[in-house]
């Protein structure tokens, strides 16, 4: 534009003029920056105006110096020699008709997404603050709506109160609309088991939402792909522009569920065959759990080493502290489940099990030294060869202390030596025993002093219904009270018993003084007999003897 016809036009616009306060008139734009909108009105100085009162100017067309705008007079003078005019306050009341109409005709009129509300979001319409409800702003759910915010969109008017400056907008029902007569073409065409191409406009957290022009679709997370992912945007981007098959449609509800993996092979038909059980394959950490970590053995299969099988020896470790997620390691294929598509992953496997070479090169009864490496209320854990734990149970760390003595004696990092009880790899179990490395006093001397063996002792100790017997320095018999009536020995008072049972369970020898002189009785009786018997045969006192002898001294007379 020329001088001369900016002049011209200059002049055009401010010849009929009203300069009254609040006054609607027109001005020429004469400066643009990107803040600031310089307007002459005709009057001895210009107006700045900032650039955000033209926000609805620029969706419809981009200003320009020169360019006729309407602004409302606030000021002929300020007080500071300067013209005050606004662009919003001229466009209010020209906005109020405007929406009036739109409600009246259902006619579209277009704002300016300004914000996020509670509930919803802002609207700038020329100048009137509306409301846009959540539920309204889209034809299908959307988790966010920050790709909407600041833009223009169009929008029906659905609720209007100029006295209580209420406007609600709903931009669902433009899209409805627009999408009506397309969406009829494609359910007379569409029905399960097509292909249809269609474009992602939406990412949630349970699918992704497809324009299949006019009417939009569902591609559940796991309809994406065969493997296992947390998010869609993992796979998919907004904008994407695919083929589909169509799952399910429902005409009636408007519903078309769509899948993505379904266009490929199923890899888990013949999963067995690529990936056989007890087999090592390299396999790339795509994830990181609590209770273990997810490997991709291939683009479509995934599987999971549980924390359980990382490391043969430590159990609680973090699979963080093993393995980061990108990297490569060696899995063994542990189980397939083809109906849950799972697949069970084993990282020890993969290393020697050094329960198992425990096994191989240690028997029973070998002797085995290691350090405490913890204490607890059954037993005592010993570090052996192969950074693995034996368990010395509180029973067997003592012939003749009670538990709670003996292990009183031993401490945490403490160098011990213990006999081997038991290997079991499979279960990963080792049982040890330290009293095992010294003969069980009380065993011995039960089997030199079986059932019927006298035996002399003294007193230590008086009960309320035994007498306790020192036999040896750690064997310990005992006397019922009873047979002893009212004269009870004094300890330290020596006792000769006889013993009537082995009580390997308490390591106590059952001892019985009625029992010796019973047994002393019989002995006796026996002896008698025997005396009996032998003068009975030296006296040679028989009948047939003495008839004989008569017979003899008859004949000699």
């Amino acid at each position: 534009m020329t001088d001369t016809a900016f002049e011209k036009l200059l002049d055009e616009s401010l010849t009929s003029l009203n300069f009254e306060q609040g006054a609607l008139i027109s001005g020429v734009i004469v400066d643009l920056t990107n803040d600031w909108v310089t307007v002459h009105v005709g009057l001895k100085s210009e107006s700045l105006i900032p650039r955000a009162e033209f926000l609805a100017d620029e969706a419809d067309e981009k200003l320009s110096i020169g360019d006729e705008v309407k602004v409302s007079l606030e000021a002929v003078e300020d007080g500071h020699g300067s013209t005050r005019v606004s662009r919003i306050r001229a466009m209010h009341d020209e906005s109020w008709k405007n929406l009036e109409e739109a409600l009246e005709t259902e006619a579209l009129i277009k704002g300016y997404i300004s914000g996020k509300v509670r509930g919803g979001m802002t609207v700038d319409v020329a100048g009137v603050r509306a409301f846009l409800p959540g539920s309204l702003v889209d034809s299908r759910p959307l988790d966010s709506f920050d790709h909407l915010e600041k833009t223009f969109q169009d929008f029906k008017v659905i609720k209007l109160d100029k006295e209580k400056s209420n406007v609600v907008l709903s931009r669902k029902a433009v899209q409805e609309d627009l999408n009506s007569e397309e969406r009829e073409k494609i359910f007379a065409t569409i029905q399960e088991g097509t292909l249809i191409s269609g474009t992602v406009k939406n990412l949630t957290d349970y699918g992704a939402f497809v324009d299949l022009g006019g009417v939009d679709g569902l591609l559940h997370i796991t309809d994406i792909t065969w493997k296992r992912i947390n998010h869609p945007s993992e796979v998919l981007n907004v904008g994407d522009k695919l083929d589909f098959k169509v799952t399910n449609f429902d005409k009636e509800k408007s519903r078309i569920s769509l899948g993505l993996k379904q266009l490929s092979s199923d890899p888990w038909e013949n999963i067995k065959d690529s990936f056989p059980i007890n087999s090592i394959n390299k396999a790339r950490v795509t994830s990181i759990a609590e209770y273990g970590f997810f490997a991709e053995l291939d683009s479509n299969t995934e599987g999971l080493v549980h924390i359980s099988e990382i490391d043969w020896t430590n159990k609680s470790i973090h699979p963080s502290k093993v393995v980061s997620v990108g990297d490569e390691v060696e899995v063994m294929i542990l189980e397939i489940d083809v109906d849950k598509r799972r697949v069970s992953l084993g990282m020890k496997q993969c290393q020697e099990n050094p329960w198992l070479t425990f096994s191989e090169n240690n028997s029973l009864g070998d002797n085995v030294k290691g350090e405490v490496k913890s204490i607890t209320d059954f037993g005592m854990f010993v570090g052996l060869e192969g950074n693995i734990d034996g368990l010395v149970h509180l029973s067997d760390l003592s012939w003749s202390q009670t538990e709670e003595e003996a292990v009183k004696a031993f401490s945490k990092g403490q160098e011990v030596e213990a006999v081997i009880l038991g290997i079991d790899p499979h279960k990963e179990r080792i049982s040890l025993g330290i009293k095992q490395l010294s003969e069980d006093v009380f065993d011995s001397y039960a089997k030199n002093n079986a059932k019927g063996t006298e035996l002399i002792g003294t007193v230590s100790s008086i009960g309320e219904d035994y007498l306790f017997i020192n036999l040896s320095e750690e064997v310990v018999g005992k006397i019922k009270l009873k047979e002893f009536k009212d004269n009870v020995p004094s300890e330290g008072e020596s006792i000769t018993s006889l013993v009537t049972s082995i009580d390997r369970k308490n390591r106590q020898i059952n001892l019985s003084i009625f029992a010796l002189e019973k047994s002393q009785e019989k002995e006796l009786i026996k002896e008698n007999i025997s005396k009996n018997k032998q003068i009975e045969s030296e006296t040679k006192t028989s009948i047939g003897d003495l008839i004989q002898e008569e017979l003899d001294d008859s004949s000699k007379e």
